[in-house]
């Protein structure tokens, strides 16, 4: 008996690695699409077409649906409704106190994510920091230099850090960390994730230092090894 449970659990490990990661990513795919596909098509059949119950359904269509009426307000935005119209519309919202907090929320967000790469404060790099206390490590993904008020209460120059936590690295810390005190590793923001999800399981398959020292010093050929990371970018005032 103690054979076949084993036998069992190995074959029941096996099968939960092999399909699980690929149902979960279709599910996440599928999801996406049917809430594309759901999201304007049907509502805008729905007002043409009152006296139909219920919408034909389109598979994919409302999905191209949906990408084509964000590309067209992207058109307007861009060439009749932009520069004054903008602004305009900014200064209606500022006058209302919760409306204005949200509309920066929300724009500095999206602004930080579709952000050109020489503009974006996006994740741009894998860091450790000193966190909860002194001499505990922490994975953290740097958005950019801090600015204004923030910056300017202290003489160090402060990094954005977000430090995501396990097993769901959505959510998570924003932390002001100053730049001596930060640790650059070479981690792509890929390899990070995985290892946060992952609470340190899987680890990314890259030789160390003491093991590259080791294998140089048995005869082997050197690493190629990364190209030195760049120093953090200074944001225009």
């Amino acid at each position: 008996m103690s054979v076949v449970r084993e036998t069992l659990r190995r074959y029941f490990v096996a099968g939960i690695l092999f399909f699980a990661p690929i149902g979960v990513t279709i599910w996440a795919i599928g999801s996406i699409i049917v809430w594309l596909d759901n999201l304007l098509l049907p509502r805008l059949l729905k007002l043409v077409m009152p006296d139909v119950e219920a919408p034909p359904p389109l598979p994919l269509v409302g999905m191209l649906f949906t990408f084509f009426v964000i590309i067209l307000l992207g058109v307007i935005a861009r060439h009749l409704f932009g520069g004054e119209f903008q602004r305009a519309w900014e200064r209606l919202l500022s006058r209302v106190p919760v409306a204005r907090s949200i509309y920066a929320g929300v724009k500095q967000l999206l602004e930080a994510i579709f952000a050109s790469s020489s503009q974006s404060a996006r994740f741009n790099r894998v860091v450790l920091v000193e966190y909860p206390r002194k001499g505990v490590y922490a994975l953290a993904f740097t958005t950019g230099v801090a600015r204004g008020p923030v910056q300017d209460a202290t003489s160090a120059t402060m990094i954005n850090c977000f430090l995501p936590t396990t097993p769901n690295p959505t959510s998570g810390f924003y932390l002001l960390v100053e730049e001596s005190e930060i640790i650059e590793i070479d981690l792509s923001v890929e390899e990070a994730f995985k290892l946060v999800m992952s609470a340190g399981l899987v680890s990314p398959d890259k030789e160390s230092k003491a093991e590259a020292a080791a294998r140089i010093g048995a005869g082997g050929p050197p690493p190629a090894g990364p190209a030195p990371l760049s120093r953090f970018p200074r944001s225009a005032p």
